[in-house]
């Protein structure tokens, strides 16, 4: 839709989906295959998602092209052409639009419009939506589609609302593009969305300061522009490709090793860590099966990849304030393409934020414990409130008006990762407590909709008007997702994952490790009638 002023929407449908990205287009393709109505509200001027809004400089997905794609429809899969290995954030956008087209789903989509509120009526068994625009649309169902990247986080250090040059977050790009040609640029984070843009800022700025507090590991992407002869092989293979990601533990089809480092000389050791490394991308976790389960294992990773960076950066202080100290893989691990070596150009500097801190942002710059870096522009490359920070910006009101705000004080708790005990009929995709962000998020989201799309069509059959998680499975499944993760090294350092980089958020670890299990387990939920759920004939308390 246009910026043209529009009358407000009063209508009942059976399904609402909020957000227009992958997850929620998916919902709205399979809904429709159902027979069911549906309105989908998208704060963006445009679909995409977190790809529409994400803009920066080297913007690109870290999965490869042709994994990070939709597999619900063959003929889809063999029309598209990707041009690269690692696709950027333009043919994303530009993929995503093709899709939109292909199905004419634009037509349930209503643009630029925020969703404010979501409150179940119990008598009605239906929620109620409202937006920002003062619309109330109501739907049997109510499905979260809210990306667990899509809510920008603004640091809160002193003075930054007294800087009086441009200040850019990644997160939420100028459509138009920026041009840093002349400029002294400050750029503070470097995890992904700051590994991708530092490159790419230093080649235009006249100074580019680079403000870190935690170094990030990064694998190169080595990557490059995909041959026809490429495509079409993996096109001919497409099916076993799919299947081979399925039973991999992030979903991906990186030929994970079933040897643990434990087991492999010092000789063995590095060649595997030299063939991932040279191979590139997020398959480096693959290269032995105990780099996330075994701390000496993972030491061994750490320090290999420490060496990698010594290697490059030819300054050694650079280079040591450039080496990660932490678990290889608590953090995200980072993709790039000559992220390190920028910081051999003599236009680059480095500001290690541990040994002197930030003090203040002036009006024309940022004061650290030890110097003041004058500033033409301001880059905050600070990442997100993640995966719980847009649900918790809307007013969801389940039984009794209960919020959903506070059902979460202490972190996020939920069934499987798509359903809330006290929230009937509503669902999340790749929510809090699934494989979500420690997958290809594809693979991941198409998983949700279609056990969505599953268990609508079970209601349907049997006449049933709501499905809604029991409190004592939800409270299981809360801990056995804990359980899981404390196995692993993922919950071993300060990261977003758990919520660290916002202030007061609850340090909670909110991603099942491992897709296979996680499948196994919703598909046996199913199989056994839906077991942890109750299912009600009309608007009754769960029990």
């Amino acid at each position: 839709m246009s910026k043209i002023a529009r009358a407000t929407m009063r209508e009942d449908v059976d399904v609402v989906i909020v957000g227009a990205g992958f997850a929620g287009l998916y919902m709205l393709h399979k809904a429709r295959g159902a027979g069911l109505t549906a309105r989908v509200f998208e704060a963006g001027a445009g679909i995409g998602g977190t790809w529409y809004f994400n803009r920066y400089p080297g913007a690109r997905c870290d999965v490869e092209s042709m994994e990070y794609s939709y597999s619900f429809d063959p003929t889809l899969e063999q029309e598209w052409q990707w041009t690269e290995r690692y696709s950027t954030q333009s043919e994303i956008l530009k993929y995503i639009n093709h899709v939109a087209d292909r199905y004419d789903l634009r037509r349930d989509v209503v643009l630029e419009t925020r969703v404010t509120a979501a409150t179940f009526d119990e008598r009605r068994s239906r929620w109620t939506v409202e937006t920002d625009k003062g619309d109330r649309v109501t739907g049997r169902y109510c499905v979260m589609a809210t990306g667990c990247l899509s809510v920008t986080n603004l640091p809160p250090i002193n003075g930054i609302e007294t800087f009086k040059k441009p200040i850019y977050h990644t997160g939420a790009w100028p459509h138009e593009g920026v041009d840093f040609t002349g400029l002294r640029v400050g750029v503070v984070g470097t995890g992904s969305s700051g590994i991708q843009s530092i490159p790419l800022i230093a080649e235009q700025a006249k100074h580019l300061t680079v403000f870190q507090r935690t170094p990030s590991y990064s694998i190169p992407a080595h990557n490059r522009p995909l041959a026809e002869e490429e495509q079409r092989k993996v096109k001919a293979e497409y099916p076993a490709k799919r299947k081979r990601a399925l039973a991999e533990g992030f979903a991906i089809d990186m030929q994970m090793s079933q040897t643990p480092a434990a087991s492999a000389s010092d000789a063995e050791t590095k060649e595997a860590f030299e063939t991932v490394w040279s191979r590139g991308g997020l398959g480096f976790l693959g290269a032995f099966s105990d780099l996330v389960l075994d701390r000496a294992a993972n030491d061994k990773a750490a320090e290999f990849l420490r060496g990698k960076i010594r290697s490059i950066v030819k300054d050694p202080k650079t280079a040591e304030r450039l080496a990660p100290p932490q678990v290889v893989g608590c953090k995200r691990l980072c993709v790039d393409t000559n992220y390190f070596a920028t910081f051999n150009r003599d236009n680059v500097a480095l500001v290690d934020l541990r040994e002197t801190p930030i003090e203040e942002i002036t009006p024309d710059g940022v004061q650290t414990s030890a110097s003041f870096h004058s500033l033409d522009a301001l880059v905050l490359a600070t990442g997100f409130d993640a995966i719980t920070g847009a649900l918790n910006r809307i007013d969801i009101r389940g039984r009794h008006g209960a919020r959903l705000r506070d059902a979460w004080v202490d972190g996020p708790r939920s069934y499987l990762g798509l359903g809330i005990a006290g929230f009937p009929n509503m669902f999340m995709i790749a929510g809090p407590g699934s494989p979500s962000v420690l997958t290809n998020m594809m693979v991941s989201i198409q998983h949700h909709v279609d056990w969505i799309a599953e268990a609508m069509s079970f209601l349907a059959k049997r006449q049933l008007a709501t499905i809604e998680p029991l409190a004592e499975a939800q409270e299981a499944w809360v801990k056995e997702v804990e359980m899981v993760a404390n196995s692993t090294l993922f919950p071993a350092c300060n990261s977003w994952y758990v919520g660290a980089n916002i202030p007061g958020k609850p340090r909670v670890f909110p991603a099942y490790v491992g897709f296979p299990p996680y499948a196994e387990k919703c598909a046996a939920i199913v199989a056994n009638g839906y077991e942890g759920f109750a299912l009600a004939a009309q608007a009754t308390a769960a029990e």
